[in-house]
């Protein structure tokens, strides 16, 4: 980052040129929008940005970003700002680019299972347009009644039913982009194998909005399943219950959502949201939530049996079963409400950490430790079946990690040990800007070296979204 960009502000005569360009209606300066722009749900973070446009056509951007990059303006995209990792936080000031005018679904091609979309279609309303013709775009983060299909794209999210199908990349066919020098450009094409040249479009997907500005997305989609099942099964153990998920799929069973929810965090939940539909008590530590899906009743019937059989042998208490669509949601609804009662409740440093599935039941329990070590609690909750546990953190007097010199060597700690465990720093929610100085735990030099070659490709002034991931 240089001096010259970190100083460097939209004047008089650029936000006149961007009035022009989007219309006066969708460019704001005022307080209480660069205060509404100023965070996402990333800990208690703010940053100011000077200016907030909404823009509504990628002709639009490319004229933005051909201003921003002439005159060094740092820009940051962002979405719905339901993100947890920093990466919409505009910490240098400068433009902030919201996609939330970009909201249209464009087609939906039934003859060859794909959907065209803006990025700001929220995840949830997709799913039902298409579930709508009997089809199924499986990626579904915790937040997906509020998050855009642009940011899911941004941080390539998962969510519960990425154990079975896959994550956002496993989706992306094409993209259409503004680059940070204004051009617009595809990435590939709209076709299921592409072995033509490098592949752009995956190197766009997860890349925290620092090489383009997404602003169509083609995605590939399957049929709807008929049928799904849910159940809940309790563990008098943490430990024990993380064993047990391993333990499904060496059994030969692979569920549409696996997810591992600890008491603590669970009793947050529930008194928020008023709910009772997971059993509360002293003596259960942990619940695995377990969902298998697909077109034969009879088949998944037998799955849910011999799975319930299966977690007797790890000490699973008495499962209940969920017997109607209402009691699904309920138990899903709990689930997806998690991280927003735990961070209500003073857990406000997320980390999103992710191991090999046989090593879950070793970071859970050096989780633990750690906190006992160093005076901080922490609740565990995740996709256990992809060995991606959501680690939320409270300590007193310590709201955000970033900048924290305590907080930053607990968190190493953490990644060292997840490092050693064969795991990563990030399975879905991205590095941002308050994991970037921990990239060294998991990339020498000579790997940093070239993701910072292909941002100065793409980037050569580094406006877009500079200061993510790593700093240039």
């Amino acid at each position: 980052m240089t001096g010259a960009l970190i100083g460097a502000t939209p004047g008089r005569q650029q936000l006149e040129a961007f009035k022009k360009i989007v219309g006066p209606q969708f460019v704001f300066a005022d307080e209480e929008s660069l205060q509404q722009y100023s965070h996402d749900e990333t800990e208690t973070l703010s940053f100011l940005p000077e200016v907030v446009i909404k823009p509504r056509t990628a002709a639009e951007i490319s004229s933005i970003m051909k201003i921003c990059n002439n005159h060094l303006i740092p820009v940051t995209p962002r979405g719905a700002g339901t993100g947890l990792s920093g990466g919409a936080l505009p910490h240098l000031g400068g433009v902030l680019l919201s996609m939330e005018r970009m909201n249209t679904i464009l087609e939906i091609d039934e003859k060859n299972l794909q959907v065209t979309t803006e990025p700001g279609v929220i995840t949830e309303v997709l799913q039902n347009a298409v579930k709508e013709k009997g089809l199924f775009y499986p990626p579904d983060p915790s937040s997906r009644g509020s998050c855009f299909i642009g940011g899911n794209i941004a941080a390539n999210s998962g969510g519960p039913k990425a154990v079975k199908y896959g994550v956002v990349k496993d989706y992306v066919l094409n993209l259409e982009i503004v680059l940070p020098t204004g051009e617009i450009i595809w990435t590939g094409a709209n076709v299921l194998k592409n072995s033509t040249g490098y592949n752009l479009t995956q190197l766009i997907v997860g890349s925290e909005g620092t090489l383009g500005i997404v602003t169509k997305i083609v995605l590939k989609l399957i049929p709807l399943p008929k049928y799904d099942l849910l159940m809940l099964v309790p563990f008098a153990s943490l430990e024990k219950a993380s064993e047990a998920v391993n333990a499904i799929f060496l059994a030969g069973f692979t569920p549409s959502g696996l997810e591992l929810v600890e008491i603590d965090a669970l009793k947050i939940t529930s008194k928020m949201v008023d709910s009772h539909a997971i059993p509360v008590s002293d003596d259960i530590a942990a619940h695995l939530i377990i969902e298998t899906d697909g077109n034969n009743m009879d088949v998944l019937m037998n799955d849910m049996e011999q799975i319930a059989a299966l977690m007797t042998k790890y000490e699973g208490g008495e499962i209940s079963f969920a017997e109607d669509a209402q009691q699904k949601a309920e138990l899903w609804k709990l689930r997806r409400r998690t991280a927003e009662a735990v961070k209500i409740a003073g857990y406000t440093i997320e980390e999103d950490t992710v191991v090999p599935r046989a090593a879950l039941p070793a970071l859970i329990k050096g989780v633990k430790e750690l906190g006992k070590q160093n005076n901080f609690h922490a609740v565990c909750y995740g996709h256990a079946g992809d060995g991606n546990l959501h680690i939320r953190i409270k300590k007193e007097g310590t709201a955000n990690s970033l900048g924290d010199a305590a907080m930053t060597k607990n968190l190493r700690a953490l990644f060292e040990l997840v490092k050693k465990l064969g795991g990563t720093i990030s399975g879905e929610h991205g590095i941002g800007l308050i994991q970037k100085g921990y990239m060294d735990i998991v990339f020498n030099k000579t790997q940093l070296q070239l993701m910072k070659g292909i941002k100065k490709i793409f980037d050569p002034n580094n406006i877009l979204n500079a200061g993510k991931v790593f700093d240039i």
